[in-house]
């Protein structure tokens, strides 16, 4: 039950910075509502994970599928450059969360 909460978090935490993203500085009603709901249930999904997951492990894993998620989304939604160095920087994400989920395990 713990990995379907950070799965949710990270869902709901993509969907919030995307949502600030297109809110222009908050000065969009619908995009700034999606802002303060997304980031709520992403802490409150996230908080309820770690009363079973290891902290470690599952924070890697949410902020860095998390900035991918942003990543893609950005692109996908803003039509934001991709650039040799942003793909290095993903991969170097992605293969510190594998380090970090493998070394720490999740449940505790």
């Amino acid at each position: 039950m713990g990995v379907a909460m950070v799965a949710g978090a990270i869902l709901a935490e993509v969907m919030a910075t995307l949502a600030l993203r297109a809110s222009h500085g908050l000065t969009r009603l619908g995009p700034s509502v999606l802002v303060v709901v997304g980031y709520g249930l992403a802490f409150v999904l996230l908080a309820q994970a770690l009363k079973s997951l290891n902290v470690g492990p599952v924070y890697a894993v949410w902020s860095g599928v998390g900035t991918v998620g942003a990543f893609v989304g950005g692109v996908v939604l803003f039509d934001e450059q991709v650039r040799l160095a942003t793909l290095a920087g993903i991969a170097l994400v992605i293969l510190g969360v594998a380090v970090m989920y493998l070394g720490g395990g999740l449940e505790h």
